[in-house]
Protein backbone atom coordinates (compact mmCIF):
# COMPACT_ATOMS: atom_id res chain seq x y z
CA UNK A 1 0.00 0.00 0.00
CA UNK A 2 1.26 3.38 -0.83
CA UNK A 3 0.84 6.66 0.75
CA UNK A 4 -2.07 7.59 -1.21
CA UNK A 5 -3.95 4.15 -1.29
CA UNK A 6 -4.68 4.79 2.61
CA UNK A 7 -6.66 7.58 1.42
CA UNK A 8 -8.59 5.34 -1.12
CA UNK A 9 -8.87 2.77 1.86
CA UNK A 10 -10.74 5.22 4.00
CA UNK A 11 -12.62 6.64 0.88
CA UNK A 12 -13.90 3.20 1.02
CA UNK A 13 -14.82 2.55 4.50
CA UNK A 14 -15.32 5.98 6.03
CA UNK A 15 -16.76 8.25 2.78
CA UNK A 16 -18.85 11.00 5.56
CA UNK A 17 -16.41 10.90 7.91
CA UNK A 18 -14.26 14.02 7.84
CA UNK A 19 -10.49 13.41 6.58
CA UNK A 20 -9.18 17.33 6.69
CA UNK A 21 -11.06 19.85 8.73
CA UNK A 22 -9.76 23.53 7.42
CA UNK A 23 -11.05 27.29 8.05
CA UNK A 24 -11.90 27.28 4.46
CA UNK A 25 -14.45 24.42 4.93
CA UNK A 26 -13.86 20.30 5.68
CA UNK A 27 -13.51 17.54 3.25
CA UNK A 28 -14.80 13.95 4.03
CA UNK A 29 -12.78 11.23 2.51
CA UNK A 30 -15.19 10.46 -0.12
CA UNK A 31 -14.95 14.56 -1.10
CA UNK A 32 -11.27 14.43 -0.97
CA UNK A 33 -10.86 11.33 -3.13
CA UNK A 34 -13.05 12.61 -5.39
CA UNK A 35 -11.37 15.80 -5.73
CA UNK A 36 -7.62 14.01 -5.97
CA UNK A 37 -8.73 11.96 -9.04
CA UNK A 38 -10.05 15.08 -10.71
CA UNK A 39 -6.98 17.10 -10.21
CA UNK A 40 -4.91 14.12 -11.06
CA UNK A 41 -6.95 13.82 -14.40
CA UNK A 42 -5.83 17.67 -15.17
CA UNK A 43 -2.17 17.11 -14.16
CA UNK A 44 -1.80 14.68 -16.50
CA UNK A 45 -3.10 16.59 -19.27
CA UNK A 46 -0.32 18.96 -17.88
CA UNK A 47 2.20 15.62 -19.22
CA UNK A 48 2.68 14.90 -15.45
CA UNK A 49 3.67 11.21 -14.93
CA UNK A 50 5.07 8.18 -13.10
CA UNK A 51 8.53 9.72 -11.37
CA UNK A 52 7.63 13.36 -12.36
CA UNK A 53 7.92 15.93 -9.49
CA UNK A 54 5.20 18.71 -8.71
CA UNK A 55 5.90 22.10 -6.83
CA UNK A 56 3.06 23.13 -4.53
CA UNK A 57 3.61 26.97 -3.19
CA UNK A 58 0.64 27.80 -1.55
CA UNK A 59 -0.18 28.09 2.33
CA UNK A 60 -1.78 25.66 4.03
CA UNK A 61 -5.17 24.90 2.88
CA UNK A 62 -7.00 21.34 2.45
CA UNK A 63 -6.52 22.11 -1.24
CA UNK A 64 -2.93 21.47 -0.88
CA UNK A 65 -3.97 18.07 0.60
CA UNK A 66 -6.03 17.45 -2.31
CA UNK A 67 -3.16 18.54 -4.58
CA UNK A 68 -0.35 16.15 -2.64
CA UNK A 69 -2.46 13.26 -3.26
CA UNK A 70 -3.43 14.22 -6.96
CA UNK A 71 0.02 14.34 -7.24
CA UNK A 72 0.55 10.71 -5.56
CA UNK A 73 -2.03 8.94 -7.86
CA UNK A 74 0.13 9.69 -11.06
CA UNK A 75 2.91 7.53 -9.61
CA UNK A 76 4.37 11.18 -9.07
CA UNK A 77 5.79 12.83 -5.86
CA UNK A 78 4.91 16.36 -4.92
CA UNK A 79 7.57 18.88 -3.50
CA UNK A 80 5.96 21.33 -0.97
CA UNK A 81 7.70 25.11 -0.93
CA UNK A 82 7.37 26.98 2.07
CA UNK A 83 3.73 29.39 1.22
CA UNK A 84 5.64 32.77 2.28
CA UNK A 85 8.72 31.90 -0.02
CA UNK A 86 10.10 34.27 -2.50
CA UNK A 87 9.49 33.38 -5.92
CA UNK A 88 13.34 33.44 -6.69
CA UNK A 89 13.44 30.34 -4.13
CA UNK A 90 10.71 28.95 -5.41
CA UNK A 91 11.54 28.82 -8.76
CA UNK A 92 15.16 27.50 -7.74
CA UNK A 93 13.83 24.44 -6.25
CA UNK A 94 11.70 23.90 -9.34
CA UNK A 95 14.59 24.10 -11.73
CA UNK A 96 16.66 21.62 -9.66
CA UNK A 97 14.32 19.03 -9.10
CA UNK A 98 13.37 19.73 -12.86
CA UNK A 99 9.60 20.17 -11.79
CA UNK A 100 7.24 18.94 -14.32
CA UNK A 101 4.38 21.38 -13.22
CA UNK A 102 3.83 24.01 -10.55
CA UNK A 103 0.64 24.17 -8.40
CA UNK A 104 -0.03 27.52 -6.81
CA UNK A 105 -2.39 29.94 -6.11
CA UNK A 106 -4.33 32.64 -8.04
CA UNK A 107 -2.51 35.26 -6.89
CA UNK A 108 0.94 33.91 -7.39
CA UNK A 109 0.28 32.52 -10.67
CA UNK A 110 0.93 35.09 -12.83
CA UNK A 111 4.65 35.51 -11.49
CA UNK A 112 5.40 32.10 -11.59
CA UNK A 113 3.95 31.48 -14.94
CA UNK A 114 5.98 34.02 -16.33
CA UNK A 115 9.27 33.34 -13.84
CA UNK A 116 9.16 30.12 -15.23
CA UNK A 117 8.51 30.18 -19.38
CA UNK A 118 11.69 29.66 -19.86
CA UNK A 119 11.78 26.37 -18.16
CA UNK A 120 8.78 25.66 -20.00
CA UNK A 121 7.87 24.62 -16.28
CA UNK A 122 3.85 24.68 -16.65
CA UNK A 123 1.74 26.15 -13.93
CA UNK A 124 -1.95 25.11 -12.50
CA UNK A 125 -3.80 27.08 -10.67
CA UNK A 126 -4.87 25.41 -7.11
CA UNK A 127 -8.32 27.13 -6.93
CA UNK A 128 -9.38 25.09 -10.10
CA UNK A 129 -10.39 22.20 -8.42
CA UNK A 130 -11.34 20.27 -11.90
CA UNK A 131 -14.72 18.78 -9.83
CA UNK A 132 -15.94 18.17 -13.36
CA UNK A 133 -13.93 15.84 -14.04
CA UNK A 134 -14.76 13.24 -11.54
CA UNK A 135 -16.86 11.44 -14.09
CA UNK A 136 -13.45 10.82 -15.54
CA UNK A 137 -12.96 7.99 -12.66
CA UNK A 138 -10.30 6.74 -10.55
CA UNK A 139 -6.51 7.78 -11.04
CA UNK A 140 -4.15 5.01 -9.74
CA UNK A 141 -0.91 4.54 -11.52
CA UNK A 142 1.31 1.82 -10.35
CA UNK A 143 3.94 3.09 -7.65
CA UNK A 144 6.70 0.64 -6.00
CA UNK A 145 6.88 0.88 -2.13
CA UNK A 146 10.68 2.43 -3.06
CA UNK A 147 9.23 5.02 -5.39
CA UNK A 148 9.81 8.73 -4.66
CA UNK A 149 6.56 9.85 -2.61
CA UNK A 150 8.07 13.30 -1.95
CA UNK A 151 10.79 15.80 -1.45
CA UNK A 152 11.53 17.86 1.60
CA UNK A 153 13.84 20.94 0.84
CA UNK A 154 16.39 21.56 4.17
CA UNK A 155 18.62 24.82 4.30
CA UNK A 156 22.26 23.39 3.17
CA UNK A 157 25.54 23.91 5.04
CA UNK A 158 26.89 25.39 1.57
CA UNK A 159 23.60 28.32 1.72
CA UNK A 160 21.96 25.85 -1.17
CA UNK A 161 18.69 24.12 -0.47
CA UNK A 162 19.07 20.03 0.23
CA UNK A 163 15.73 17.99 -1.16
CA UNK A 164 15.34 15.00 0.75
CA UNK A 165 14.01 12.16 -1.27
CA UNK A 166 11.38 9.90 0.59
CA UNK A 167 9.82 7.25 -0.73
CA UNK A 168 6.51 5.98 0.17
CA UNK A 169 8.77 2.99 2.16
CA UNK A 170 10.26 5.67 4.13
CA UNK A 171 6.99 7.33 5.32
CA UNK A 172 5.17 4.15 5.98
CA UNK A 173 7.51 2.43 8.17
CA UNK A 174 7.18 5.77 10.53
CA UNK A 175 3.35 6.10 10.18
CA UNK A 176 2.87 2.46 10.79
CA UNK A 177 5.02 3.05 14.13
CA UNK A 178 3.09 5.90 15.04
CA UNK A 179 -0.52 4.77 14.68
CA UNK A 180 0.40 1.26 16.35
CA UNK A 181 1.85 3.18 19.17
CA UNK A 182 -0.72 5.72 19.51
CA UNK A 183 -3.48 2.87 19.33
CA UNK A 184 -4.86 5.68 16.58
CA UNK A 185 -8.62 4.97 15.25
CA UNK A 186 -11.23 6.59 12.97
CA UNK A 187 -12.44 8.74 16.60
CA UNK A 188 -8.84 10.67 16.90
CA UNK A 189 -8.43 14.37 15.42
CA UNK A 190 -5.07 15.26 14.75
CA UNK A 191 -3.43 18.36 15.04
CA UNK A 192 -1.69 19.72 12.01
CA UNK A 193 0.67 22.64 12.95
CA UNK A 194 3.56 22.05 10.94
CA UNK A 195 3.77 23.05 7.82
CA UNK A 196 3.69 20.98 4.51
CA UNK A 197 7.36 21.43 4.01
CA UNK A 198 8.52 20.21 7.50
CA UNK A 199 8.43 16.63 8.28
CA UNK A 200 6.47 16.57 11.32
CA UNK A 201 3.77 17.13 9.23
CA UNK A 202 3.74 13.59 8.04
CA UNK A 203 2.64 11.93 10.81
CA UNK A 204 -0.76 14.54 11.25
CA UNK A 205 -1.49 13.66 7.40
CA UNK A 206 -0.78 9.96 7.06
CA UNK A 207 -1.32 8.53 10.46
CA UNK A 208 -5.17 10.43 10.25
CA UNK A 209 -5.62 9.04 6.70
CA UNK A 210 -4.59 5.47 7.40
CA UNK A 211 -6.97 5.06 10.51
CA UNK A 212 -9.91 6.89 8.79
CA UNK A 213 -9.85 9.86 11.81
CA UNK A 214 -9.60 13.57 11.10
CA UNK A 215 -6.49 16.01 10.58
CA UNK A 216 -7.45 19.69 11.90
CA UNK A 217 -5.49 22.61 9.68
CA UNK A 218 -3.48 25.18 12.10
CA UNK A 219 -3.53 27.64 9.87
CA UNK A 220 0.15 29.88 9.29
CA UNK A 221 -0.93 33.04 10.62
CA UNK A 222 -1.93 30.95 14.44
CA UNK A 223 1.03 28.80 14.22
CA UNK A 224 2.59 30.92 16.57
CA UNK A 225 -0.64 32.70 18.32
CA UNK A 226 -0.75 31.77 21.67
CA UNK A 227 -4.21 32.24 22.54
CA UNK A 228 -5.54 30.99 19.34
CA UNK A 229 -3.58 28.22 19.11
CA UNK A 230 -5.16 27.13 22.73
CA UNK A 231 -8.60 28.04 21.37
CA UNK A 232 -7.88 25.69 18.51
CA UNK A 233 -6.89 22.66 21.01
CA UNK A 234 -10.41 23.24 22.46
CA UNK A 235 -12.38 24.37 19.83
CA UNK A 236 -11.43 21.37 17.55
CA UNK A 237 -11.53 18.80 20.08
CA UNK A 238 -8.29 17.47 18.79
CA UNK A 239 -6.78 14.07 20.67
CA UNK A 240 -3.66 13.64 19.38
CA UNK A 241 -1.55 17.17 19.61
CA UNK A 242 1.60 17.26 17.93
CA UNK A 243 4.15 20.39 17.22
CA UNK A 244 7.38 21.41 17.84
CA UNK A 245 7.95 22.66 21.92
CA UNK A 246 8.55 26.51 21.43
CA UNK A 247 4.54 25.98 20.31
CA UNK A 248 3.56 24.62 23.43
CA UNK A 249 5.50 26.87 25.81
CA UNK A 250 4.05 29.99 23.60
CA UNK A 251 0.79 28.32 24.67
CA UNK A 252 2.02 27.92 28.54
CA UNK A 253 3.21 31.28 28.91
CA UNK A 254 1.05 33.55 26.92
CA UNK A 255 -1.98 31.54 25.92
CA UNK A 256 -3.36 30.91 29.24
CA UNK A 257 -2.70 26.80 28.63
CA UNK A 258 -2.48 25.68 32.44
CA UNK A 259 -5.46 28.10 33.42
CA UNK A 260 -7.89 25.42 32.83
CA UNK A 261 -8.91 21.72 32.66
CA UNK A 262 -6.76 19.95 30.22
CA UNK A 263 -9.36 18.81 27.52
CA UNK A 264 -10.83 14.92 28.20
CA UNK A 265 -10.61 14.02 24.92
CA UNK A 266 -6.92 14.94 24.90
CA UNK A 267 -4.84 11.42 24.58
CA UNK A 268 -1.04 12.37 24.05
CA UNK A 269 0.95 15.24 23.67
CA UNK A 270 3.78 14.81 21.05
CA UNK A 271 6.48 16.91 20.76
CA UNK A 272 9.69 17.16 18.38
CA UNK A 273 12.60 19.28 16.48
CA UNK A 274 14.14 21.03 19.62
CA UNK A 275 14.76 20.34 23.02
CA UNK A 276 12.11 21.08 25.45
CA UNK A 277 13.32 22.54 28.73
CA UNK A 278 12.45 20.22 31.30
CA UNK A 279 10.12 22.84 33.74
CA UNK A 280 7.88 22.93 31.05
CA UNK A 281 7.16 19.36 31.09
CA UNK A 282 7.03 18.97 34.36
CA UNK A 283 3.78 21.67 33.86
CA UNK A 284 2.45 19.84 31.00
CA UNK A 285 2.50 16.10 32.73
CA UNK A 286 0.98 18.32 36.33
CA UNK A 287 -1.88 19.44 34.11
CA UNK A 288 -2.77 16.47 31.52
CA UNK A 289 -3.08 13.38 31.90
CA UNK A 290 -2.45 12.41 28.34
CA UNK A 291 0.64 10.69 27.15
CA UNK A 292 3.71 12.95 26.61
CA UNK A 293 6.00 11.68 23.82
CA UNK A 294 9.21 12.98 22.42
CA UNK A 295 10.10 12.02 19.02
CA UNK A 296 13.46 12.39 17.44
CA UNK A 297 14.86 12.49 14.16
CA UNK A 298 16.26 14.56 11.05
CA UNK A 299 14.27 14.94 8.17
CA UNK A 300 16.24 12.50 6.21
CA UNK A 301 15.52 9.67 8.59
CA UNK A 302 11.94 11.51 9.52
CA UNK A 303 11.65 10.00 13.31
CA UNK A 304 14.19 6.85 14.30
CA UNK A 305 13.90 7.35 18.29
CA UNK A 306 11.15 8.10 20.89
CA UNK A 307 10.78 8.44 24.62
CA UNK A 308 7.25 8.64 26.34
CA UNK A 309 7.94 10.50 29.29
CA UNK A 310 8.34 8.62 32.77
CA UNK A 311 8.77 10.21 36.46
CA UNK A 312 12.38 9.94 36.40
CA UNK A 313 12.59 12.07 33.62
CA UNK A 314 10.79 14.32 35.09
CA UNK A 315 13.03 14.70 37.99
CA UNK A 316 16.31 15.44 35.86
CA UNK A 317 17.31 19.54 34.94
CA UNK A 318 17.97 18.19 31.78
CA UNK A 319 15.58 17.97 28.59
CA UNK A 320 13.61 14.84 28.43
CA UNK A 321 16.12 11.68 26.63
CA UNK A 322 15.41 11.23 23.06
CA UNK A 323 14.82 7.25 23.62
CA UNK A 324 15.33 4.43 21.73
CA UNK A 325 14.95 2.97 17.81
CA UNK A 326 11.39 3.03 16.46
CA UNK A 327 9.94 2.64 13.49
CA UNK A 328 12.03 -0.55 12.74
CA UNK A 329 15.09 1.15 12.65
CA UNK A 330 18.33 0.88 14.59
CA UNK A 331 20.50 3.63 16.22
CA UNK A 332 23.93 3.50 17.53
CA UNK A 333 26.18 6.22 18.99
CA UNK A 334 30.07 5.88 17.68
CA UNK A 335 32.94 7.61 19.49
CA UNK A 336 35.81 9.93 18.17
CA UNK A 337 37.83 6.94 17.98
CA UNK A 338 35.45 4.97 15.74
CA UNK A 339 33.76 2.92 18.40
CA UNK A 340 30.42 1.92 19.47
CA UNK A 341 29.81 3.86 22.45
CA UNK A 342 28.46 2.84 25.72
CA UNK A 343 26.31 3.61 28.57
CA UNK A 344 27.69 6.79 29.85
CA UNK A 345 29.64 7.48 26.63
CA UNK A 346 29.21 9.77 24.05
CA UNK A 347 29.39 10.14 20.43
CA UNK A 348 27.73 10.64 17.19
CA UNK A 349 24.28 8.99 16.35
CA UNK A 350 23.79 6.76 13.75
CA UNK A 351 20.58 5.10 12.03
CA UNK A 352 19.95 2.64 9.76
CA UNK A 353 16.65 1.24 8.86
CA UNK A 354 13.85 1.54 6.37
CA UNK A 355 13.01 5.52 7.32
CA UNK A 356 16.22 6.61 6.07
CA UNK A 357 16.20 8.50 2.58
CA UNK A 358 16.93 7.58 -0.75
CA UNK A 359 19.10 10.44 -0.76
CA UNK A 360 19.38 13.97 -1.89
CA UNK A 361 17.85 15.02 -5.56
CA UNK A 362 21.04 15.14 -7.37
CA UNK A 363 22.73 13.42 -5.73
CA UNK A 364 24.22 9.50 -5.69
CA UNK A 365 21.55 7.50 -3.66
CA UNK A 366 22.27 7.33 0.01
CA UNK A 367 23.78 3.72 0.70
CA UNK A 368 23.75 2.25 3.87
CA UNK A 369 23.85 4.17 7.63
CA UNK A 370 22.76 7.87 7.93
CA UNK A 371 25.00 10.05 10.31
CA UNK A 372 22.77 12.45 11.86
CA UNK A 373 25.46 14.92 13.10
CA UNK A 374 23.66 14.85 16.68
CA UNK A 375 26.01 13.97 19.74
CA UNK A 376 24.21 11.65 22.37
CA UNK A 377 25.44 10.18 25.60
CA UNK A 378 24.08 6.53 25.98
CA UNK A 379 22.15 5.94 28.85
CA UNK A 380 22.09 2.68 31.41
CA UNK A 381 19.00 1.68 29.66
CA UNK A 382 20.56 2.12 26.25
CA UNK A 383 18.57 4.62 25.07
CA UNK A 384 20.13 8.26 24.11
CA UNK A 385 20.24 11.49 25.72
CA UNK A 386 20.63 14.82 23.23
CA UNK A 387 23.60 16.07 23.68
CA UNK A 388 23.86 18.81 20.57
CA UNK A 389 24.98 19.22 17.49
CA UNK A 390 28.31 18.67 15.70
CA UNK A 391 28.03 21.70 14.09
CA UNK A 392 27.34 23.45 17.54
CA UNK A 393 30.17 22.51 19.05
CA UNK A 394 33.28 24.89 19.26
CA UNK A 395 35.86 26.18 20.82
CA UNK A 396 36.56 28.63 23.14
CA UNK A 397 40.43 29.20 23.40
CA UNK A 398 41.19 25.66 22.84
CA UNK A 399 38.04 24.03 25.24
CA UNK A 400 35.27 22.10 23.31
CA UNK A 401 31.93 23.49 24.07
CA UNK A 402 28.95 22.08 22.87
CA UNK A 403 26.03 24.85 22.79
CA UNK A 404 23.06 22.48 23.74
CA UNK A 405 24.55 21.98 27.13
CA UNK A 406 24.76 25.35 27.73
CA UNK A 407 21.53 26.09 26.91
CA UNK A 408 20.08 22.90 28.66
CA UNK A 409 21.81 24.10 32.21
CA UNK A 410 20.59 27.77 31.98
CA UNK A 411 16.69 26.47 30.89
CA UNK A 412 17.43 24.25 34.22
CA UNK A 413 16.46 27.33 36.27
CA UNK A 414 13.32 27.76 37.29
CA UNK A 415 13.05 31.27 36.31
CA UNK A 416 14.17 30.80 32.52
CA UNK A 417 11.17 29.91 29.93
CA UNK A 418 13.87 29.40 27.17
CA UNK A 419 17.85 29.71 26.62
CA UNK A 420 20.40 29.96 23.09
CA UNK A 421 23.61 30.08 23.17
CA UNK A 422 26.51 31.49 20.63
CA UNK A 423 30.02 31.93 20.36
CA UNK A 424 31.23 35.17 18.96
CA UNK A 425 34.36 36.47 17.58
CA UNK A 426 37.70 33.72 17.15
CA UNK A 427 40.64 32.99 18.61
CA UNK A 428 41.96 35.16 22.46
CA UNK A 429 38.29 37.13 21.54
CA UNK A 430 35.93 34.54 21.68
CA UNK A 431 33.46 34.85 23.96
CA UNK A 432 29.93 32.83 24.87
CA UNK A 433 27.00 34.70 24.41
CA UNK A 434 23.84 33.62 25.45
CA UNK A 435 19.93 34.83 25.41
CA UNK A 436 17.68 34.37 28.61
CA UNK A 437 13.81 34.70 27.83
CA UNK A 438 12.55 34.76 31.48
CA UNK A 439 9.29 33.35 32.79
CA UNK A 440 6.69 35.08 33.46
CA UNK A 441 6.72 37.05 36.57
CA UNK A 442 10.03 36.39 37.11
CA UNK A 443 13.79 38.32 35.69
CA UNK A 444 16.92 36.45 37.19
CA UNK A 445 20.08 38.29 37.52
CA UNK A 446 23.25 37.37 36.00
CA UNK A 447 24.68 36.59 39.28
CA UNK A 448 22.22 33.84 39.88
CA UNK A 449 22.32 32.39 36.69
CA UNK A 450 25.54 32.05 36.51
CA UNK A 451 25.65 30.34 39.37
CA UNK A 452 23.01 28.04 38.76
CA UNK A 453 24.95 27.20 35.65
CA UNK A 454 28.20 26.89 37.49
CA UNK A 455 26.81 24.06 39.52
CA UNK A 456 26.34 22.01 36.43
CA UNK A 457 29.17 23.15 33.78
CA UNK A 458 32.97 23.89 33.92
CA UNK A 459 34.23 27.29 34.27
CA UNK A 460 34.54 27.53 30.57
CA UNK A 461 31.17 26.86 29.45
CA UNK A 462 29.77 30.24 31.28
CA UNK A 463 28.53 32.69 29.30
CA UNK A 464 30.47 35.98 29.80
CA UNK A 465 27.12 38.03 28.05
CA UNK A 466 23.88 37.17 29.36
CA UNK A 467 21.30 38.97 27.30
CA UNK A 468 17.54 38.85 28.84
CA UNK A 469 14.93 39.09 25.89
CA UNK A 470 10.72 38.80 25.58
CA UNK A 471 11.62 36.26 22.63
CA UNK A 472 13.92 34.29 20.73
CA UNK A 473 13.83 34.30 17.03
CA UNK A 474 12.51 31.75 14.82
CA UNK A 475 12.73 29.86 11.39
CA UNK A 476 9.20 29.38 10.00
CA UNK A 477 9.56 25.42 11.36
CA UNK A 478 9.79 26.91 14.73
CA UNK A 479 13.56 26.76 15.64
CA UNK A 480 16.28 29.09 16.50
CA UNK A 481 16.91 31.13 14.32
CA UNK A 482 21.13 31.79 15.00
CA UNK A 483 21.29 33.80 12.19
CA UNK A 484 19.32 36.03 13.29
CA UNK A 485 20.66 36.16 16.93
CA UNK A 486 23.66 36.82 15.05
CA UNK A 487 22.74 39.19 13.49
CA UNK A 488 21.36 40.93 16.38
CA UNK A 489 24.88 41.10 17.94
CA UNK A 490 25.74 43.25 14.97
CA UNK A 491 23.22 45.55 15.54
CA UNK A 492 23.62 45.57 19.22
CA UNK A 493 26.86 43.92 20.27
CA UNK A 494 27.06 45.67 23.62
CA UNK A 495 23.52 45.97 24.81
CA UNK A 496 21.71 47.80 27.81
CA UNK A 497 24.02 46.89 30.88
CA UNK A 498 21.54 45.97 34.01
CA UNK A 499 23.10 47.12 37.29
CA UNK A 500 23.68 43.27 38.60
CA UNK A 501 26.54 43.72 41.63
CA UNK A 502 29.24 42.28 39.33
CA UNK A 503 29.33 39.23 37.44
CA UNK A 504 28.82 38.98 34.24
CA UNK A 505 27.48 41.47 32.03
CA UNK A 506 23.42 41.26 32.16
CA UNK A 507 21.62 42.80 28.96
CA UNK A 508 18.41 43.36 28.40
CA UNK A 509 17.00 43.05 24.67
Amino acid sequence: MTLHQLVRKSAAEHPGRTAVAAPEGDLTYGELDRHADALAHRLRALGVGRGDRVIIWAEKSARVVVAMQAVLRLGAAYVPADGSAPLERVAGLAENCSAAAVLTTEDRFGAVSERLRASSVPCRDLAEDGTDDTAAGPVDEPAELDDLAYILYTSGSTGTPKGVCISHRNALAFVKWAVGSLGAGPEDRFSSHAPFHFDLSVLDLYAAFSVGASVHLVPAELAYAPSQLVEFLYGQGITIWYSVPSALILMVREGGLLDRPAPDGLRAVLFAGEPFPVPHVRALAAWTSARLLNLYGPTETNVCTFREVTEDDLRRDRPVPIGAACSGDLAWALRADGGTAGPGEEGELWVSGPTVMLGYWGAEPHRGPYSTGDLVKVLPDGAFDYVGRRDHMVKIRGHRIELGEVEAALASHPGVAEAAALVVGGGMEARLVAWVVPRPGHEPGALELRGHCARRLPRYMLAEDLRMTASLPRTRNGKIDRAALGARLQESPSGESAADGGGAPHRKE
